[in-house]
């Protein structure tokens, strides 16, 4: 493992890290989730490790401001809604300072929005970032789906990606192509 994921590990987060108290919070509330569902997957010591350090890095960035992480961003990604921009951005620097695992960087990247190119990881923090117990909303709904995980996997996470997408038709947001492409990943051959 890279050795900013280690010092990550270690309580020594980046330097360039822009997050609140609040957000690493957060950050260490997925880790434990992530950590909690490896562990249930019966995955190695180091493949626990690395399911940790993603769910520690994906919000690393994720209160600075979307103008300055999108001037650092690929075109290809600069174009996306700022509340989502801090993902690619993790990613990206993450890359730059030499991590090279690509799967991990892909969900970081997308745990927001998800990705048909996303395996067991990337699922694994879009549905922990999603249902970590600090969150507010849905306590109900959120606290019954994380009883299920990890034995019952690909229906929770086609519970959420369901019920986000769900929501954005109800906000009559745009549905990213890239979410659409995630959700019909998951659910092409769904029982």
């Amino acid at each position: 493992m890279h050795a900013l994921l280690e010092a990550l590990l270690d309580g020594r987060p980046p330097a360039w890290m822009v997050a609140g108290q609040d957000r690493v919070a957060h950050m260490d509330r997925v880790a434990i989730l992530m950590d909690g569902w490896a562990a249930a997957l019966s995955l190695s010591g180091d493949e626990r490790r690395r399911w940790r350090a993603a769910g520690l890095a994906h919000d690393l960035l994720r209160d600075e401001d979307p103008d300055d992480l999108r001037s650092h961003l690929p075109p290809s990604l600069a174009g996306l809604p700022g509340p989502i921009l801090h993902g690619p951005a993790v990613a990206e620097r993450l890359r730059v300072e030499g991590v090279e695992d690509g799967e991990l960087l892909t969900a970081v990247a997308h745990h927001t929005v998800g990705d048909a190119r996303f395996g067991r990881l990337g699922c694994a923090l879009y549905a922990a970032d999603f249902l970590e117990p600090g969150r507010a909303f849905m306590p109900d709904w959120r606290a019954e789906r994380r009883a299920r995980m990890p034995a019952d996997f690909n229906a929770v996470v086609r519970e959420i990606a369901g019920a986000r997408i769900r929501h954005l038709i109800e906000r009559n947001s745009t549905i990213l192509p890239r979410t659409l492409e995630f959700w019909n990943s998951i659910t092409s051959g769904a029982a």
